[in-house]
C-alpha cells in the first residue's frame, strides 16, 4: 500500500490488497481513500464489519466476533485476516489481546502466520465451530487437563463408531489405516497417516465435535512440542494397537474398541508426560 504525502491512498494500490481488507471500506464498496494511512482517520465503527467488544470476557468474545467476521465474509483457508491494527480499531481493544486471539488460533491450526505478509486463514471456519478454552488451548499448565479431556473424548468416539460406521465409513478406515501401515514400516514412523487414521474413526461416531475438538487438541500439544506424534518410540508401541482398533470397530464390538483406544492412550499420555517433565512443563 502507498500514501502520498497528504495522507490519500492510491485506488492501484489499494487493489493489490487482499480482499479481507474490506474493513476500510465505505458502505456502499467503494474504497475509502481517506481514512487508511492517517491514523486519526482510521475506519469508524459504523463502517466497520467487525464488531467492537462490550463484554468482561475479552478473550473469547475477541474471538468470537472475528469468527463471525470470517463467516460472513465467507473467507477461505489461504485468505488474509485483517491486520492487527484493523483489529485493534474495529474491536476497540488492545494490540495484547488482539495477539493472544491470533496465537489461540495458531496453536489450534486454525490460522498460520506468515513472516512479513500476515495471518492467514488454514482452515475452515463456521457458525457451529467450537473452540478448545484459550486456557486449555494455549496455557501449558492446561496440558494435563487436556489429557484427561481427550482420554474420555477419545474413548467415546471409538465406542460410537463402533456402533454407528457404515460400510463406506469403515472402508475409509480401511484405507486410512493401510496407508499409515505401508509408511510405517518404511519409515519407522507415520504421524500424519495416524492423524488420517484417527480422524476417520471421529468422523464414523456420527458427531462433528469430536473431529473439531480432538483434532484442536492434538494440534495444541504440537503446539508445545515438535512433532510429538511422529517421533519413532512413540509410533512403534502405539502402531500395534491401531490394527486392533480397527477390527473392533469393523465387527462392531464395542468394549474391544474401547479396550483399544485406551491401549493407544496409554503410550500418548506416557510420552506427552514424559516430553512435558523434559521441558519442565509440568
Amino acid at each position: 500500500m502507498r500514501c502520498d504525502k497528504s495522507g490519500v491512498v492510491h485506488s492501484r494500490d489499494l487493489q493489490a490488497e487482499n480482499h479481507v481488507s474490506k474493513i476500510g471500506l465505505t458502505s456502499d464498496g467503494r474504497q475509502n481513500e481517506t481514512n487508511i494511512c492517517a491514523e486519526p482517520n482510521l475506519p469508524s465503527p459504523s463502517n466497520n464489519k467487525i464488531r467492537p467488544i462490550k463484554t468482561e470476557d475479552r478473550s473469547n468474545a475477541i474471538l468470537q466476533s472475528l469468527t463471525d467476521f470470517i463467516v460472513e465474509e465467507g473467507l477461505q483457508p489461504g485468505d488474509r485476516l485483517p491486520t492487527e491494527r484493523e483489529l485493534m480499531n474495529g474491536l476497540k481493544v488492545g494490540r495484547s489481546s488482539i495477539r493472544e486471539v491470533i496465537r489461540h488460533l495458531q496453536a489450534l491450526g486454525i490460522v498460520e502466520i506468515r513472516r512479513g505478509s500476515g495471518t492467514y486463514l488454514k482452515r475452515p471456519l463456521s457458525e457451529k465451530t467450537v473452540y478448545l478454552p484459550l486456557s486449555i488451548a494455549t496455557k501449558r499448565d492446561g496440558l494435563l487437563q487436556t489429557l484427561e479431556v481427550r482420554r474420555a473424548l477419545e474413548v467415546e468416539a471409538s465406542i460410537l463408531a463402533a456402533q454407528r460406521a457404515t460400510p463406506d465409513e469403515i472402508e475409509e478406515m480401511r484405507t486410512k489405516l493401510e496407508h499409515m501401515e505401508a509408511v510405517h514400516h518404511l519409515n519407522g514412523t507415520a504421524g500424519p497417516e495416524d492423524l488420517e487414521f484417527h480422524l476417520s474413526i471421529y468422523r464414523a461416531a456420527g458427531n462433528p465435535l469430536f473431529e473439531q475438538l480432538l483434532q484442536q487438541m492434538r494440534e495444541s500439544f504440537e503446539s508445545f512440542f515438535e512433532m510429538p506424534f511422529d517421533r519413532k518410540d512413540f509410533a512403534g508401541r502405539s502402531f500395534p494397537f491401531h490394527r486392533q482398533l480397527f477390527d473392533a470397530i469393523a465387527s462392531g464390538d464395542t468394549e474391544k474398541a474401547r479396550k483399544h483406544t485406551l491401549e493407544i492412550l496409554s503410550v500418548v499420555e506416557e510420552d506427552i508426560v514424559q516430553m512435558a517433565q523434559e521441558t519442565d512443563l509440568v
